[in-house]
């Protein structure tokens, strides 16, 4: 399928006897703002680290980008951004010390990083900052510039594990606003997070329970099958069904 961007069957991942993550199937297209929900426990974590090429699958298969995650690892790491809520800018290096370093490291050319990285800095609203040492930014700030610098080189699919962690509700939508953006531009925006309103912005969700997705589809559709008036009640319903002990 041509629009496929992450693809997977059957994927399991076995610690011992522990089976981390039980033969997940689904699919994600170009441009989708996939949610992937699941309480602490139910493998969300270690699906991902396969997905992004870190951790090999135990059996099973999967894609993303169009590589090949346990043969092509390395070629999907450069084919993906990565942001988490431990944010990975380097605090001492000013903010555009930050979107040099990771270009380079991304194998930009010079001149494609100084125009991307005034780009980006007139987008945020940051040029007054352009000096200033990101550890000195409010946590929004912050934020942002992470997922400016995640997608930075422009990948197919950037994953982004709990992003909106410990700000307000109002700089949660602003950095929703540029997970829309992304995806209006074709990168396709993989999600996790705890925060049960953002799920209604996605595109599709799914919802692990015990290493297995136990329900996929988009928030309207979950809402009607579940009889739910919210995705959190949706979530609470499939949560108790649980019977892993969380991390």
């Amino acid at each position: 399928m041509e629009n496929r961007v992450i693809y997977t069957e059957n994927l399991t991942k076995r610690f011992g006897n522990f089976t981390a993550v039980d033969h997940i199937s689904f699919e994600v297209e170009k441009g989708e703002i996939f949610g992937f929900l699941g309480a602490n426990g139910a493998g969300k974590t270690t699906a991902m680290r396969m997905l992004c090429g870190l951790s090999h699958p135990t059996s099973g298969k999967g894609s993303v980008a169009g590589f090949d995650i346990a043969r092509e690892p390395e070629k999907v790491k450069q084919n993906i951004g990565y942001m988490s809520q431990k944010f990975s800018l380097y605090e001492d290096l000013k903010v555009w010390e930050n979107l040099r370093l990771f270009g380079g490291i991304y194998g930009m050319k010079d001149k494609k990083i100084v125009s991307k990285t005034n780009e980006i800095l007139q987008e945020l609203g940051l040029e007054k900052e352009r000096e200033t040492l990101v550890k000195s930014l409010p946590l929004g700030w912050k934020q942002k510039l992470s997922f400016s610098v995640s997608i930075f080189h422009e990948p197919k699919v950037v994953f982004l594990d709990e992003p909106t962690g410990g700000v307000d509700p109002v700089t949660r939508r602003q950095f929703w606003e540029l997970i829309y953006q992304a995806a209006e531009r074709g990168i396709t925006v993989f999600v996790t997070t705890h925060y049960m309103d953002e799920a209604e912005y996605c595109d599709r969700v799914s919802i692990m329970v015990d290493g297995k997705i136990e329900a996929l589809d988009s928030p309207k559709n979950l809402r009607q099958q579940f009889g739910a008036t919210t995705m959190d009640d949706v979530f609470q319903q499939l949560a108790r069904k649980a019977t892993r002990k969380a991390d």
